[in-house]
C-alpha cells in the first residue's frame, strides 16, 4: 500500500510542474498494477484544500471540481470515501471552511452526535454545537 502526501497530490492536480506531475501518475499506477492501493488520507484532503485555496488561489468550485475528479479517479483509494463525499457536499453549499466540513463528517461517522465549537460558521452546519 502506498499512502499520498499533499505535495504529491497537489502536483497532481494543478500540474505546475511537468516532471513531477508526470511522476506522480506513474508511482499510482506501478502500485495499482502491482495490486496494491494507493491511499489518500483525511488530513492529506485538509492539507489539500488549503494549499489549493491559500497558494493557487482556486476558488472554491474549482477545488470541488478537482476533489471530484480525484473521487473519480480508479487509481485512488480514500480514507473513510463517505466521509470524504460528505464532506464536499457539506461545503458546497455553505460558509463553513472545507476543514469545519470534514471534521463533522468525521465525527459524525465515528459516532458522534455533534460537535462542539464556538465557529460561528460552523455553526451554521447541521451537527455543530455551541462550546
Amino acid at each position: 500500500m502506498l499512502g499520498v502526501d499533499t505535495n504529491v497530490l497537489v502536483r497532481y492536480l494543478v500540474r505546475d510542474d511537468q516532471s513531477q506531475y508526470e511522476k506522480a501518475p506513474r508511482s499510482f499506477n506501478r502500485e495499482v498494477s502491482a495490486g496494491e492501493p494507493v491511499i489518500v488520507s483525511l488530513l492529506v484532503m485538509l492539507e489539500t484544500e488549503w494549499v489549493l485555496r491559500s497558494r493557487y488561489e482556486l476558488a472554491k468550485p474549482d477545488i470541488i471540481a478537482a476533489f471530484s475528479a480525484l473521487l473519480e479517479a480508479s487509481e485512488l483509494a480514500f480514507e473513510d470515501e463517505p466521509c470524504v463525499e460528505h464532506a464536499i457536499y457539506s461545503w458546497k453549499d455553505s460558509m463553513a471552511d472545507f476543514a469545519d466540513c470534514l471534521i463533522n463528517a468525521r465525527n459524525r461517522r465515528l459516532g458522534c452526535r455533534a460537535t462542539a465549537t464556538f465557529d460561528g460558521k460552523a455553526l451554521k452546519l447541521a451537527g455543530f454545537i455551541a462550546a
